[in-house]
Order: C-alpha cells, then sequence, then structure tokens
C-alpha cells in the first residue's frame, strides 16, 4: 500500500508515519492474554449467566437467591463479547457482585452445575483488581467524542509502568498474568508509535520535557536518544 501511493502524489515524510496500530486492539490483545490465567473461572461465569438468563423462571429464582443474599444492586448481570476484553471483565465484576446468589442458587437448583469454586472467586477478585486500571485506559482509547492522540502516549507509558510493577509483585498468580502480558506488550509496544508521541508533545500539558521524563523512568540510559528521534521527526514532518 505504502508503494502505491508513493508512485502516485506521495505521501509525507515518504510514508514514515502511514501505519498507525489501533491502541484499543493491542491493549484487548496484551489482556486477553492475561486473561488466560483464570479461564476456567471465566467459563464458568459465563455459563452460569447464560444459565440464569435462559428461563423467567431461572431469572426469578435467582432474584430470590440475591434478595435472600442481602444483595442490592441496580446492575445484573451480563455477558461478554469476544472482541472485547473489556466486556469479559464487566461480566466477572458483575459475577463477583452476586457471589452469594450464586451459592445460594447451587444449593437451591440441583440443575445448576457450573458453580465455581472458592478458590476461583478468590482469583478472580485479584483478576478484578489487576484489571481495573487497564479498563478505565481501554475507555480513553475507545473515546469517539474526544480526542484521544494526545493521551495515547501517556496511557501506553502507564500499561508498561504497571506491567512491571506487577511482575515483580509477590502473588504468585498475578505475577504470571503480568509476565506473560508483557509478551504481548514487547511485541507491539516495544517502540511507541512515533507519530502518536508527536501529538503527545503538541499536547501543552505534556511537551517534550514530559516525555523525556517518562522515557527516563523506564530507562535513564536510552532516554536522551528517544527523545531526540521523536524531536528530528517532529522537524521533518514539519519540513
Amino acid at each position: 500500500l505504502t508503494h502505491r501511493l508513493q508512485s502516485g502524489n506521495g505521501l509525507l515524510s515518504d510514508g514514515k508515519f502511514l501505519h498507525v496500530r489501533c491502541c484499543a486492539h493491542i491493549l484487548n490483545l496484551i489482556v486477553k492474554k492475561g486473561l488466560e490465567l483464570g479461564s476456567s473461572l471465566l467459563v464458568k461465569i459465563r455459563e452460569s449467566v447464560k444459565y440464569v438468563k435462559a428461563s423467567d423462571s431461572r431469572k426469578d429464582s435467582f432474584a430470590t437467591c440475591v434478595e435472600s443474599a442481602g444483595i442490592e444492586s441496580s446492575a445484573g448481570l451480563s455477558l461478554d463479547v469476544d472482541t472485547r476484553w473489556n466486556s469479559t471483565y464487566e461480566m466477572l465484576v458483575r459475577a463477583l457482585k452476586f457471589r452469594k446468589a450464586f451459592d445460594n442458587l447451587h444449593l437451591y437448583d440441583r440443575n445448576y452445575k457450573c458453580l465455581p469454586s472458592e478458590e476461583e472467586w478468590n482469583r478472580g477478585e485479584k483478576i478484578r483488581d489487576f484489571l481495573k486500571p487497564f479498563s478505565t485506559i481501554t475507555t480513553y482509547f475507545s473515546g469517539v467524542n474526544y480526542p484521544t492522540a494526545s493521551v495515547y502516549f501517556m496511557l501506553v507509558w502507564k500499561i508498561e509502568l504497571l506491567l512491571r510493577r506487577y511482575a515483580r509483585c509477590k502473588d504468585n498468580e498475578i505475577r504470571l498474568m503480568a509476565v506473560d502480558m508483557q509478551s504481548k506488550f514487547a511485541k507491539y509496544w516495544d517502540e511507541y508509535s512515533l507519530i502518536l508521541a508527536m501529538a503527545a508533545v503538541l499536547d501543552p500539558r505534556i511537551k517534550l520535557h514530559i516525555l523525556k521524563e517518562a522515557y527516563h523512568k523506564l530507562d535513564p540510559r536510552t532516554s536522551e536518544k528517544k527523545v531526540e528521534v521523536v524531536r528530528k521527526s517532529l522537524e521533518l514532518l514539519y519540513k
């Protein structure tokens, strides 16, 4: 595609900035890699939600279980969509609110056979807490009513910092999840997108100074070089 466009009217900077990866899609791939740790729990939650929603009588039975458990929530259960990891996160968050209700349903309905174990529920709570900031970042990336280009750099930087921190935590399960996610991060974001880093520089709250500080926090040895690449790219695009 770059070659075809170049043969016509030409591209800015010889097509250097033509290809920009979809940030929301990459984050989806990264988090889905981490969610593999809780796959057995998520399967059981998914089947549990399907079971409850299968008929009106089951919905009524579950409502009785919710009431007996003393749970008050305006949001009900939700099913996830394969292509959106944050829908899986939302499904997990809502199911955890109704944890006691599912326990009651298991006692009340003998046909309900996909109740997560105590260990799986506990793992789900860890995953929920771990993924909460990633859910917030996904919301920023997916915004349609406000510009997102200038927030890209700092959000990707925050993701890398979070993964580094969790990859050193004492909880073995969370550490394994973070390490798996780091492998995906390295594949797609080993080098931050230049064109979107430039968008951050044009944000008066950030400029080159904040980029330099951010790069320095990740690796002091390469921060100056990375900032220089962004600066030269800005000059090239301007010319």
